[in-house]
């Protein structure tokens, strides 16, 4: 504990770390607040630059750039009434009748103290709790199991590990060594939002006009510390669940705010306690998404499908052993998502009007820069153009699947754990002579694989049970 305490104390005193949160939070609330990009956008085309950077270093611009971009979502949600993330979706539907009645300062006060107390107690549960919570898992629908499985496939493109054997390579010995995962990542998040968002593309937005951003008056506080509260244990909890992410919990957090409010009829026409309940829940969600990324090694997010990318390419493999032989490593990074929760703040305290004019840069001009620095990016790699044709091949892809209701993060996760399962499944079979059925007969294993089964048939089943009855 004395090692974690000292790691992320050490945040403070290196120069060049608060630089770089500074220099990487304004990144991403400018990311945040412009409408079709995102956290995780923003965290796909930056990986491939922070590939040369120290592991420290480079984590803490992803997290940065997590954390900053979800808050900033809200900004856009408030003036324009368009959610510069989808997390910020719930927030529009009190934010913006707010601001119409001349409250903008006001309603934006109560998103970034939400935000800040949100992301910071989520980050001190990471801190105090990440192995306990690491056990909490949750199963997926069926086209998340799809996604899954379609990632898992390719990562059995290129040598078979164990024999060398080529594997979907079709005479192509660049991929002897298998997809490199950051211009599928980039393909993936970054090509196939600009594909999703191109119908918006001429779309002009107006801002509504305000002095300054406000803070939250005692009477404010004390109408909606209970709805922060609430909303700060939900987010996450929700963060921690695979593939859930802050999406989800801002909804959730928004409907429990409304659920328990003695004043519901305010809901959808600018209640306070709506922003709260959904800002406070979805930052909160940042810092739980991180918990299974780090200790099990599976994204609680798109964001953190790409982080989980980053830790691997720098040698950090997720998993218990990371907050025992590499607290340092850990903590400074927790320590980092800390500070880089108090700069928005103060960011958004101050500069939240600044910032949302950025959201009036014309798309045919942003666009072309996004697409710009996505494919310089892939290229950089290795300079080989077969990663600049893996980006715009899986940008394809990933537009396809989100359009007939995929996911895109499963296909994330499979590819990153298929290596994983193979090669430890290969190593099972050599330890029981090839005899695979001898693998659910083990007590773990078979714990393991009834979790599983629940996780993936536990709903149907006890709906199915529950239909029954009636």
């Amino acid at each position: 504990m004395i090692e974690a305490i000292q790691a992320m104390a050490s945040v403070v005193t290196d120069p060049y770390l608060l630089f770089l949160i500074f220099a990487t939070t304004i990144l991403g609330v400018i990311i945040g607040v412009l409408p079709g990009l995102g956290a995780t956008t923003g965290a796909a085309l930056l990986l491939p630059f922070t590939l040369t950077m120290e592991p420290v270093h480079a984590i803490t611009v992803l997290a940065t750039i997590y954390v900053s971009a979800t808050f900033a979502g809200s900004i856009t949600a408030i003036l324009i009434n368009t959610p510069g993330t989808s997390a910020a979706a719930a927030t529009t539907f009190d934010g913006y009748p707010l601001a119409q009645r001349g409250e903008a300062g006001r309603a934006l006060g109560i998103a970034v103290v939400s935000s800040t107390i949100g992301g910071i107690f989520s980050v001190l549960v990471l801190c105090i709790a990440a192995p306990m919570l690491a056990s909490i898992s949750a199963g997926g629908t069926v086209r998340n199991l799809i996604g899954g499985c379609f990632g898992v496939w390719l990562a059995t493109i290129g040598a078979e590990p164990t024999t060398g054997i080529e594997r979907f390579m079709f005479g192509n010995y660049e991929l002897y060594e298998g997809l490199s995962f950051v211009p599928v990542f980039i393909g993936l998040f970054a090509i196939s939002e600009l594909l999703i968002q191109s119908d918006r593309i001429n779309q002009i937005v107006n801002t509504i006009g305000m002095k300054a951003v406000k803070l939250p008056s005692r009477a404010d506080y004390k109408r909606i510390w209970k709805t922060v509260a609430r909303s700060c244990g939900i987010g996450t909890f929700i963060g921690i669940l695979p593939a859930e992410g802050a999406t989800v919990a801002s909804m959730i957090g928004y409907s429990e705010a409304r659920r328990w409010s003695k004043h519901k009829e305010e809901f959808g026409k600018g209640s306070i306690e709506g922003i709260a309940g959904a800002e406070a829940a979805n930052n909160a969600a940042t810092g739980g998404a991180m918990v299974p990324t780090m200790v099990l090694g599976i994204p609680g997010s798109g964001t953190t499908a790409v982080i989980l990318v980053g830790l691997m390419v720098h040698g950090l493999r997720p998993g218990p052993y990371l907050f025992t032989e590499q607290v340092g490593t850990v903590y400074q990074i927790f320590g980092a998502m800390l500070i880089a929760n108090l700069m928005f703040l103060f960011m958004g305290l101050y500069a939240a009007k600044l910032f949302a004019r950025i959201s009036l840069v014309p798309l045919q001009l942003l666009w072309p820069i996004v697409f710009a620095l996505a494919v310089i990016g892939a290229y950089a790699l290795s300079s080989s153009l077969l990663d600049v044709w893996i980006v715009l091949i899986f940008g394809v892809v990933g537009f396809f699947a989100r359009r007939n209701g995929f996911a895109v993060a499963p296909i994330a996760v499979g590819l990153i754990l298929g290596e994983m399962v193979e090669t430890n499944f290969q190593n099972s079979l050599k330890m029981f002579d090839g005899e695979w059925w001898q693998i659910p007969m083990q007590p773990l294993a078979a714990m393991f694989l009834i979790f599983a089964f629940l996780g993936l048939f536990g709903a149907p089943i006890s709906s199915w049970i529950r239909n029954k009855r009636k």
